[in-house]
């Protein structure tokens, strides 16, 4: 018998993180110092982008790349509903106009059809987005080659909301590589892959979108000479040449940062065991879910089912102590955007909703505690009649 509450996802912090950050908490550098770079070079590396800016929260990371692309008042973001409400707040906090894409009922990603659908009538409305950001729902990628062939045909920017997908792969390369995106964007938020504690990265092969996010998340200042409009007063000169913003990562969270991308492989080879165990001991089950299709691997940030009678499995399994969630609430069901935009109702995207059901998934959780919310939820769909 299960004691003890399940989460649907915890951070891993052992002793080797925490010496990582006392270390740093005993150096001269509480903020602004060595650990952060170390950190951006180290995340660019593994995701094969050339440049990578850390940032306080994957919310701002998202804030500053649709800056950085000249997102501003009178913009068009497109994005899907099924995401956190950051994805799309990021775009309204320039002052764009959000719209909403369809999503595939099974995986909850952007649906290209839909996409290419509306691009096809925004043309001929002279409506085309500016920025269109997909998102790698639970670390499922997206089909980004034929979003990047849409984007090439109708000339918008493209942004990847990776926060799930650190350690995803597509097509061979790993996911935020901005192969196919002009910025990639990445939380360390507790949940995800590794922790920063807080914190958030936007990765980019473009030089001058770099710089500019860079100088966008310190306050619109550079120290760099070259890049100076007036002569410097002095060793001690620099310059505000655009409105910033305070959204530094301090070297604490780098340098935990740090030590959990030594740790990445092996948690990506647990989610991955966790995830095959589900997909095996639920196939044939009234449970529904999908492997990545080939050429895709997934960094299982969740798990991600389909079930009839939704809430009653969601509560019976609450009620045993394994506390499931929903990832999403379609976001344009929120009250702030139905004031924004009226009623919205996407087919899709009602339907993946109406049945979506994450479970448990973390590399800490034992084999005994899967055996158990499998067990249970075996049991509670087949009380329920579930089909």
């Amino acid at each position: 018998m299960q004691t003890g509450k399940i989460p649907y996802g915890r951070q891993t912090v052992e002793k080797d993180d925490i010496a990582a950050v006392t270390e740093t908490l005993k150096s001269d550098f509480l903020t602004q110092g060595p650990k952060v770079p170390q950190f951006e070079e180290t995340v660019s590396s593994y995701c094969g982008a050339k440049f990578a800016c850390a940032v306080n929260s994957g919310t701002s990371a998202l804030h500053v790349a649709y800056l950085a692309l000249g997102v501003r008042p009178g913009s068009r973001v497109w994005t899907t509903p099924v995401t956190f409400v950051a994805t799309a707040n990021a775009a309204l906090m320039c002052g764009a106009e959000v719209s909403f894409i369809d999503v595939d009922p099974l995986t909850g990603n952007m649906s290209v059809t839909a996409l290419a659908a509306s691009l096809q009538t925004a043309a001929r409305d002279h409506e085309l987005p500016d920025v269109v950001t997909v998102v790698h729902l639970g670390g499922l990628p997206c089909g980004m080659k034929k979003i990047s062939e849409l984007a090439a045909l109708y000339h918008f920017r493209v942004v990847e909301d990776c926060c799930h997908a650190l350690g995803s792969e597509y097509l061979g390369d790993m996911v935020g590589s901005c192969r196919y995106s002009d910025i990639s964007v990445l939380s360390f938020h507790p949940v995800k892959a590794i922790t920063t504690g807080e914190g958030g990265m936007a990765l980019t092969n473009n030089e001058k979108l770099y710089d500019r996010m860079k100088m966008l998340s310190s306050h619109g200042i550079t120290k760099d000479d070259d890049l100076f409009e007036e002569k410097p007063d002095g060793g001690w000169y620099y310059e505000q040449q655009m409105l910033g913003y305070n959204y530094r990562m301090p070297d604490l969270n780098a340098a935990l940062g740090l030590s959990q991308l030594k740790k990445l492989p092996q948690f990506l080879k647990r989610r991955r065991a966790i995830a095959e165990r589900y997909l095996k001991e639920l196939a044939g089950t009234p449970a529904r879910c999908c492997r990545a299709p080939d050429g895709c691997l997934s960094a299982y940030h969740l798990f991600i089912v389909h079930v009839d009678r939704r809430k009653e499995v969601y509560d019976a399994l609450r009620a045993e102590g394994i506390m499931a969630q929903i990832h999403y609430i379609p976001v344009y069901h929120q009250p702030y955007y139905r004031h924004l935009l009226g009623n919205v109702c996407l087919e899709c995207t009602e339907e993946y909703y109406q049945s979506c059901l994450s479970l448990p998934i973390y590399p800490l959780l034992r084999d005994d505690q899967q055996t158990y919310v499998i067990s249970r939820l075996k049991e509670i769909m087949s009380e329920l009649g579930c089909r």
